[in-house]
């Protein structure tokens, strides 16, 4: 059987921690920061964290080697 193919859009946007959750980048940090909150704009600095149901989607389909 052939090896799967990572989705590289996939693999550009999120990453695994080593407990196996997933890693992401917030949006909206990129232009319009001038009507943003510093508050906001903070918060968003950080990674998230993706929800536990949406997990088994990326690992299967989108990054079956991660």
């Amino acid at each position: 059987m052939p090896k799967m193919k990572t989705r590289k859009s996939a693999a550009k946007r999120f990453s695994f921690t080593g407990t196996g959750k997933v890693k992401y980048k917030k949006q909206n940090l990129r232009h319009i920061l001038t009507k943003k909150t510093a508050k906001r704009k903070r918060n968003l600095r950080h990674t998230g964290i993706l929800a536990s149901v949406n997990v088994p989607v990326v690992r299967k389909k989108l990054l079956p080697y991660g």
